[in-house]
């Protein structure tokens, strides 16, 4: 749920609150800390049940999409992890989704009778089942992971996870494809932006930190949730500048991206947010447009859209453009180091 999924309702968050089981970490165990409903556990567990029913939960997903593939992650919870799992899905307009009551996540509580209620109205019992109840295995290293390939084209935009009845899940990961709605065609957007329909295909380094983390939605929390390559091993003994202040270095990185949709951009940002010493000297950013090929090579002929432009550590960098419709952006780092994240702000333009 790297994306920036949300929990909206949960039957149960007695142990851990469900919210643990989106989180972007990876889950960790502590042997001694306990609180005062039980053991401390990293990820969503439910109180044994003692009452009809079973446990479930409601995520809403960053933006609609078309899912692909599941990851269940029981680490950690060997005597208490959850038997078996569904789950269900639906795409909700705005018009549904105000039913929803507020959530208040909180240690030792369970939804209210009301909340039920109000839920209930959604039917989601009702919703399309993407994946059978299906068992799980216990959270030690050898069969904590429970991946689940989903077979459907529908585009959703929220989930409902079934426990069978209650226990632990430690992470839920759903993989697929952001399938946005158009905006207006003179509404400015994040052309490259995940939530978008933005997809990394391509890189040639990516050592500390994945490409496709700088086009995820918000400003980045750590340095690891960027692009950080290797320091290149063919930088010179001696390092010379040019004369706009550029160093002379012979090799480069590059990460090719996919727009959402074609489009021209206006105004680029590269952030390099938490790379103080670790920052690139400088970046470039070009286009190309490829029509409906959706991938996109590197001996493609690209058009320049921004210049070799010097970075600073730990700071955003604003740079205004005027590109020709394109579907594809590269971006090249010189002559290594790290960005955050890449906003790409222009109007779609489908030509």
């Amino acid at each position: 749920m790297q994306a920036g999924g949300t929990v909206v309702f949960a039957t149960d968050d007695f142990f851990a609150p469900c919210e643990n089981m989106i989180a972007d970490s990876e889950p960790i165990f502590l042997p001694d800390k306990f609180t005062e409903y039980g053991k401390w556990m990293d990820g969503w567990e439910t109180r044994r049940k003692r009452i009809a029913g079973h446990d479930w939960c409601i995520i809403k997903l960053a933006t609609k999409c078309v899912i692909r593939g599941l990851l269940v992650d029981t680490a950690f919870f060997t005597g208490n992890y959850t038997p078996k799992y569904s789950l269900q899905a639906a795409c909700l307009t705005p018009e549904e989704e105000t039913v929803i009551p507020e959530r208040f996540s909180e240690m030792g509580s369970a939804c209210s009778e009301w909340n039920l209620q109000q839920i209930k109205l959604l039917k989601s019992e009702k919703w399309e089942e993407i994946v059978p109840s299906t068992a799980l295995q216990p959270g030690y290293e050898e069969t904590r992971l429970n991946y689940q390939k989903v077979v459907s084209d529908e585009a959703w935009t929220h989930i409902r996870l079934n426990m069978y009845p209650d226990g632990g899940i430690a992470r839920l990961r759903v993989f697929g494809e952001a399938k946005p709605e158009p905006p207006r065609e003179d509404q400015i957007i994040d052309l490259v932006s995940l939530l978008n329909g933005g997809t990394c295909q391509e890189f040639s380094n990516a050592h500390y930190g994945h490409p496709k983390n700088m086009i995820k939605p918000g400003k980045s929390q750590v340095m690891s949730d960027g692009w950080e390559t290797a320091r290149r091993l063919d930088r010179p003994n001696i390092i010379e500048a040019n004369d706009d202040g550029t160093l002379k270095v012979p090799g480069q990185e590059w990460a090719i991206f996919k727009l959402g949709f074609p489009g021209r951009i206006q105004k680029i940002c590269i952030d390099t947010a938490h790379f103080k010493g670790n920052f690139p000297d400088s970046v470039m950013v070009e286009g190309a447009y490829l029509g409906n090929i959706d991938r996109c090579s590197i001996d493609q002929t690209w058009q320049n859209i921004l210049k070799p432009k010097k970075m600073t550590a730990h700071k955003e960098h604003w740079f205004d453009c005027e590109s020709e419709v394109i579907t594809h952006i590269k971006v090249t780092m010189a002559p290594d180091g790290g960005i955050s994240r890449i906003r790409t702000y222009g109007v779609i333009d489908n030509k």
